[in-house]
């Protein structure tokens, strides 16, 4: 029972923090203090989430396999930054 309830708060906190999140976006956006695409590279994991579910049809095989593409994504960004890094292109 409190189990239950401890998970739907923390849920809830979630998805408060995510509306705070998209409406503070939006909102630099429109004033002109952040670019699209700076606010836009947040959707990438939700994107990634969405593909991968559409492909696996489960949340969990969805959750690890977008984890899994993204620290893949990430080793191949510190790889192409060291190498633009120590070749100065």
């Amino acid at each position: 029972m409190v189990d239950s309830i401890a998970i739907g708060i923390v849920l809830g906190l979630i998805v408060i923090g995510v509306l705070g999140i998209l409406v503070s976006g939006t909102r630099n956006i429109i004033n002109g203090k952040s670019e699209f695409k700076r606010v836009a590279v947040m959707l990438v994991p939700v994107a990634i989430f969405a593909a991968s579910y559409a492909m696996l049809g489960t949340i969990d095989q969805a959750g690890v396999a977008t984890m899994s593409l993204m620290v893949i994504i990430m080793l191949l960004a510190i790889v192409v930054t060291g190498t633009r890094g120590t070749f100065k292109i």
